[in-house]
């Protein structure tokens, strides 16, 4: 019997531990509101709205607000991609920790949609532009990519003003969390930008996307004065692409080793053991709230 290619990608993806869940998210796995509708914890929670400079991507920013009066200099913040999942992440205990240690701003930045991943918007805001293409594509899904520019300048001039008339921030407490394609657009963002944020926590990131842009990209990093936590999963697999690697991590370590020598780049290479590309959403979110904001 002869199988599509269709059909054989879906017996890989089901038969491949980790492998569906780091290549699709569930595309209707619904968000997890809980959080937002309680009125008795240390945070309360509002949303800004606003599209994309095209008009094709439709935002919704939930900014999580300590009841405790600022500090003089202004809240830390924790800026976090995939806002939708990541509000999922939070729960009544790690708020009050979070309350009772440095209290940060929590924004969650992510797209109106009852989804907890709304995939094609993400593709196209979390990866960069790859040079000499006339059209954009994911190498994954084929659909629109190549937009994390135009994201990041809709984040600095839109955004980051629109949260700070709400609450006044840090400018030197600034941290910005993602995770797979997030944690990609993480590393971008502080390879091209690096002032951009003072903190850059890459969760999962998907290093396989264009291996040699993403490399290239580091080898422009000079003296940042910024700090980089980079995490992974023991279990993930190397790529949603093709079969298992022997060296699942050989792409993120030799990232760490590539970030090593950058003069003014605080590095920390951390890893969750035997966790799968899904669970290091969460995992890693905890894991950085704790250490810079609990510790």
């Amino acid at each position: 019997m002869k199988l599509s290619m269709k059909s054989l990608a879906l017996i890989l993806l089901l038969a491949v531990p980790g492998l569906s869940t780091l290549a699709r998210p569930a595309p209707d796995q619904p968000m997890d509101t809980q959080i937002l509708q309680r009125q008795d914890l240390p945070y309360t929670f509002n949303t800004l709205d606003l599209d994309s400079a095209d008009g094709q991507r439709h935002y919704r920013v939930w900014i999580g607000k300590p009841r405790q009066p600022s500090p003089p200099q202004g809240y830390p913040s924790l800026w976090m991609l995939d806002g939708n999942a990541a509000v999922g992440a939070l729960d009544e205990d790690l708020l009050k920790r979070l309350a009772q240690g440095r209290a940060p701003l929590l924004i969650a930045i992510g797209y109106q949609t009852p989804l907890r991943i709304e995939r094609n918007a993400r593709t196209v805001d979390y990866t960069p532009e790859r040079p000499g293409l006339d059209v954009q594509k994911d190498p994954l899904t084929n659909v629109p990519s190549g937009g994390a520019d135009a994201f990041l300048n809709l984040l600095r001039d839109r955004i980051r003003p629109m949260v700070a008339e709400q609450a006044p921030l840090d400018a030197h407490e600034q941290t910005l969390w993602g995770h797979s394609y997030g944690g990609l657009l993480v590393l971008h963002t502080l390879f091209t930008r690096p002032h951009l944020f003072n903190h850059y926590a890459a969760a999962s990131p998907s290093l396989w996307w264009d291996e040699k842009l993403l490399f290239e990209e580091s080898a422009q990093l000079k003296t940042p004065n910024a700090s980089l936590l980079l995490m992974r999963g023991t279990a993930e697999p190397a790529s949603p692409q093709g079969p298992p690697a022997a060296e699942p991590d050989r792409l993120a370590r030799q990232m760490v080793e590539r970030l090593q020598g950058v003069s003014g780049l605080k590095l920390d290479y951390h890893t969750f053991d035997g966790m799968s590309h899904g669970e290091t959403l969460s995992a890693s979110l905890r894991y950085v709230m704790e250490t810079l904001y609990l510790r």
